[in-house]
């Protein structure tokens, strides 16, 4: 049973290390750096899933077939993530047209190179869900300071029970040790 609970134990160590540093990196976004976003649609589908954390990184030129991200990021307004399916030159800036992979048809604006965010490196599914929910008050709560709170009480237990035990008489010491170890001192 001990190791059962350590077991859970390490693990909510994990996950408590692994969703912080997801959150911080999606909350502090460095420019021209690598930076995690959340797919909020499934017009990626089956490539990228809806709720998937993509990483991505920004490139001096992109390719077609490259997935990139583009758009407005705030508070209100999420980018899209699409496919580029061709590129052409109008007057020396390049315009891409891009797709979702699960569209019928491409996007109907084209964009430019100063719209696009990054390229797509790799995608966790379904991880979106747990950065998202981690985002709002209760998901905070839940993910991060219950847990924070069990590993504080967990400690602060072991401290009492440790001090109790140093607390008891030199001579309890003794009798303790003959009871746990009679084969000693027959």
């Amino acid at each position: 049973m001990k190791k059962l609970a350590k077991i859970i134990q390490i693990t909510v160590y994990i996950v408590i290390i692994v969703v912080g540093l997801f959150l911080v990196i999606t909350l502090f976004p460095v420019k021209g750096n690598y930076q995690i976003k959340v797919v909020l649609s499934g017009s990626m589908e089956p490539t990228i899933h809806t709720g998937s954390i993509v990483v991505i990184k920004p490139a001096e030129q992109y390719n077609v077939g490259n997935i990139v991200i583009f758009g407005k990021d705030t508070a209100k307004d999420v980018p899209t993530t699409h496919r580029i399916v061709s590129s052409r030159a109008v007057e020396g800036i390049i315009l891409f047209t891009t797709k979702g992979d699960a569209n019928k048809s491409p996007d109907t604006t084209e964009i430019r190179l100063s719209d696009i965010h990054g390229r797509v490196l790799f995608s966790v599914p379904y991880l979106g869900y747990v950065i998202n929910f981690v985002k709002k008050p209760f998901g905070l709560v839940l993910v991060i300071v219950l847990p924070a709170i069990f590993i504080v009480y967990d400690e602060v237990r072991k401290i009492v029970k440790e001090v109790r035990r140093m607390k008891k008489p030199k001579s309890m010491f003794v009798q303790d040790e003959e009871a746990n170890n009679p084969e000693e001192h027959v």
